[in-house]
């Protein structure tokens, strides 16, 4: 078990140590892959696992997290594995916190959490209409954040910047009317980058995270 209810607020290279091989431990038999960097853990696991993995961090006594901070998404456009959904959880009793990534490919189905933590019922909802994530065995699964009769997904690399639809009031029949985007001026894509300094000495270094599984 993760003892470390002296040093509550520390979620050091000790405390995080005892928690990888606790997990370790208990899926030492299932493709669970672990990665810990910047005092953060995080888990990679295949969609097929997610529930029984999910059961188990909230309900064992060596790991308890019992609370899901949020569940959000982000998109690899152009990767087979386009989308990864992440969660978020938290255990109070232990001062410790976990993340889980799964990876999914376009249109494909991950399954719903909502019977293990029901609070993930919005954020699944969230990251449906975000993403266009759908999440099977979800009861209620429909836009939260948008309004009816949306199109597209926001949040995905390939939307319009503009959208496809504008929202305006029209005096005349006096309602909210929908309409397609029309723009005052032509769309600039305005670059930043000064031609007197060397681009690739300011360009932040992105690693790619999923490789280091």
């Amino acid at each position: 078990m993760v003892e470390n209810k002296k040093n509550l607020g520390a979620q050091n290279a000790e405390t995080l140590q005892l928690l990888e091989e606790n997990i370790r431990n208990a899926f030492q038999d299932s493709d669970v892959k672990i990665l810990v960097r910047n005092d953060e853990l995080t888990i990679y696991v295949d969609k097929e696992f997610l529930l029984t993995l999910m059961e188990q961090l909230k309900t064992h006594p060596n790991f308890l997290f019992r609370t899901l901070i949020d569940v959000t998404a982000i998109d690899y456009l152009g990767e087979e594995q386009r989308f990864q959904v992440i969660y978020n959880l938290l255990s109070m009793l232990h001062n410790q916190r976990v993340r889980v990534k799964v990876s999914l490919s376009e249109g494909g189905e991950i399954p719903s959490i909502t019977d293990i933590y029901a609070s993930s019922d919005w954020y699944e909802r969230e990251v449906f209409d975000m993403y266009g994530i759908k999440f099977s065995g979800h009861r209620d699964l429909r836009r939260i954040l948008t309004d009816y009769g949306f199109r597209g997904h926001p949040l995905r690399k390939d939307f319009p910047l503009t959208g496809y639809n504008e929202v305006r009031y029209d005096e005349v029949r006096k309602r909210v009317v929908y309409e397609p985007v029309s723009l005052r001026q032509e769309f600039r894509n305005l670059d930043f980058s000064s031609p007197w300094e060397g681009v690739d000495e300011y360009e932040p270094n992105i690693s790619n995270e999923k490789s280091e599984k």
